[in-house]
């Protein structure tokens, strides 16, 4: 079979979500490689730190020895969040092998069904047998996870596309790259928001948004709780219409919550939304 399943996540202030997230991609995976800043830094020059009790558990984990750690300096001060989240993509896409599937996936992001996923992801491999002549972008669909009630979680009630996979790591803007998207009926649990306000202050400070983010938008994120929900709307960190309404998972088990989504039409791709999505970026690179 032609090339490998290559997974590699950015680990950093939130390596605690990967505990979460590995077990949904493993045993799918041929190798998982996992970038940390060697002096510990975020992309604007904070610092974290990665307890050795996490490392611990990686090896425990790791009974099928896939997990290799790259570390590197990640952190240029001269460069913008963005700038070094891009850089940090393509040095960890170049350890991972082009001429494979390059996969990049967050701490903070989980597949429902990651095999189905690969599965889909096959049926492209032509595009790894010459990854330079023509790149390609593979997209899945977040649900994102607004933020912990007491009770449950809060979620965007419309899935939103994002990039996963590509065959040639050019990125251009987080995980983007100047090519065609393929789309593929594939959910992400995305935990993007939902952390104490700590931790989401700090992230806000660090990512690779962090120059982007709408004056109104962790106000509204304080305030907004399972009871007043429906009273807001325009919940997105950027450009706020984008995510207009929110809607309520009555659990905070993610096992629970992953039930939930496969069995919700809701929350399915239709088919028709895929077919026009794909024809329309055939059509868009067809003379490119």
């Amino acid at each position: 079979m032609a090339g490998k399943i290559q997974v590699g996540y950015l680990v950093s202030y939130d390596y605690e979500m990967l505990k979460n997230s590995l077990p949904t991609i493993y045993n799918e995976a041929d190798a998982v490689f996992l970038a940390i800043d060697v002096n510990r830094n975020t992309w604007n020059g904070g610092s974290f730190i990665i307890d050795d009790s996490f490392f611990e558990w990686l090896k425990a984990f790791d009974v099928d020895k896939k997990v290799v750690i790259y570390e590197d300096d990640f952190y240029v001060p001269e460069l913008t969040t963005m700038q070094c989240e891009i850089r940090e993509r393509k040095m960890l896409s170049e350890k991972m092998g082009i001429g494979n599937w390059l996969i990049q996936i967050d701490c903070d992001e989980y597949f429902v069904d990651f095999k189905k996923f690969v599965k889909d992801l096959r049926k492209y491999d032509s595009y790894i047998e010459n990854p330079l002549k023509k790149p390609i972008q593979i997209a899945a669909f977040w649900l994102i996870l607004y933020k912990y009630t007491p009770d449950g979680i809060l979620y965007v009630d419309q899935p939103a596309k994002a990039i996963f996979a590509t065959n040639n790591p050019q990125y251009v803007n987080g995980r983007r790259v100047k090519a065609q998207v393929i789309y593929t009926n594939n959910i992400v649990l995305h935990e993007s928001l939902s952390r104490s306000e700590e931790e989401l202050r700090f992230k806000c400070k660090n990512w690779g948004h962090n120059t982007d983010i709408n004056n109104d938008f962790l106000d509204k994120w304080v305030k907004v709780n399972e009871n007043n929900y429906k009273e807001y709307s325009d919940f997105y960190y950027i450009e706020p219409e984008r995510w207009k309404k929110l809607d309520y998972f009555p659990t905070k088990d993610m096992k629970a919550i992953k039930e939930i989504v496969e069995k919700s039409k809701n929350l399915d791709i239709p088919k028709t939304k895929l077919f026009f999505r794909n024809f329309g970026q055939w059509f868009k690179f067809l003379f490119k």
